[in-house]
């Protein structure tokens, strides 16, 4: 059964961009520690802070994407993955990435790794 992975976010990232506000990458837990500080107090309306309840089911731990990640280096060790099992490129050169890739659309496995908008095989 799958659930809605929650976002927990240290307290004001809201309201001051040194901490997240428009900046994603800064936007990270972090325990408050405050003396009356409200979200340490677990007070409502203030958002969730990590629990124990919130863990991620054993059978769905270290999954990206609902597929089990394997590190590829070439050809051969694609060809070796099941149906349950994603790609992830190792750090290769151009031409055996683009050969990997090639490959992984033959034999319908997903690369977790490619990132951005993809390019066709030319490179233009």
């Amino acid at each position: 059964m799958k659930h809605k992975r929650h976002k927990f976010l240290r307290v004001d990232t809201n309201r001051f961009s040194r901490i997240g506000k428009n900046r994603k990458k800064l936007q990270k837990w972090r325990r408050p520690r405050g003396k009356s500080n409200k979200l340490r107090l677990g007070r409502a309306g203030y958002s969730a802070s990590p629990k124990v309840g919130f863990r991620t089911s054993r059978n769905e731990s270290g999954k990206v994407k609902g597929l089990v990640p394997k590190l590829v280096h070439n050809v051969n060790e694609l060809i070796a993955l099941t149906k349950d099992n994603g790609a992830i490129i190792a750090r290769v050169g151009a031409r055996n990435k683009l050969e990997i890739i090639k490959r992984a659309d033959e034999l319908k496995i997903k690369i977790l790794n490619l990132g951005g908008k993809r390019q066709n095989e030319t490179g233009k």
